[in-house]
């Protein structure tokens, strides 16, 4: 039983490692795209010029993806967010309030899927969240630092929604009985297949916050799943 229980996690851990190592892949033209346009002297208007990279990316999981600067990398803007949201047949862009003295004014440079990158060099996933920006749904953000010069020049990403990503691993997840759930590294459920454990809520006898600080080493019903910040809790 004990064998047959470990398989299947094995088996969640390698989908959900695929699945996010999928998303990650598909920003990768996107990325290329956006360091080609910062080598040359970046105006806001440039950013049209990555917009087909950003449109190949949409679709599957994958349900809004762009870039989005860091202050003052533009030479005519302080702020700069090109995003598009849907299918790659039929785009919309994203428009956000720029301007600091606006009351609408969202300053991202303060939300997590972008000072994280910032500070780390490294790409992060940040969710499970509901975006009120957008579409009031429950949202795993995937961003990738851009950098200019060696010096950082802000973030490519995609947004999944979790019901989508939930829809994949579910049939798996539920072989592992009750109980099972992918957390974040603050210990918050991204999916479970037990209604007690809602997307959004927070595990706390799993005490998975200090684990990931220790190391996040495989241990007693905890396994990272690859290299992303997810938990399997089993």
């Amino acid at each position: 039983m004990n064998d047959t229980r470990t398989l299947a996690g094995d088996e969640v851990v390698e989908q959900v490692s695929a699945l996010v190592e999928g998303v990650f892949e598909r920003l990768k033209p996107l990325l290329a795209a956006a360091e080609s346009v910062l080598a040359d002297t970046p105006t806001a208007a440039a950013l049209h010029r990555i917009r087909p990279q950003i449109t190949e990316a949409l679709g599957g999981l994958i349900i809004g993806a762009g870039f989005v600067s860091a202050p003052n990398v533009l030479s005519d803007s302080e702020f700069g967010f090109e995003w598009w949201t849907g299918s790659s047949s039929k785009p919309a862009q994203l428009f956000i309030s720029l301007d600091p003295a606006s009351e609408n004014f969202l300053d991202y440079t303060r939300q997590s899927w972008f000072t994280v990158p910032r500070d780390t060099g490294r790409r992060h996933i940040n969710g499970p969240y509901v975006d009120y920006l957008c579409t009031d749904e429950y949202t795993l953000t995937f961003t990738i630092p851009v950098f200019r010069s060696a010096a950082f020049a802000g973030v490519v990403g995609a947004d999944v929604y979790v019901r989508e990503f939930e829809r994949a691993v579910r049939p798996r997840l539920r072989s592992l009985g009750r109980g099972a759930a992918l957390l974040n590294a603050q210990g918050r459920v991204i999916v479970s297949n037990s209604v007690r454990q809602p997307t959004g809520s927070l595990v706390r006898e799993a005490d998975v916050p200090a684990w990931w600080s220790a190391g996040a080493e495989p241990g007693p019903g905890r396994r990272r799943c690859g290299d992303s910040p997810i938990v399997l809790v089993s």
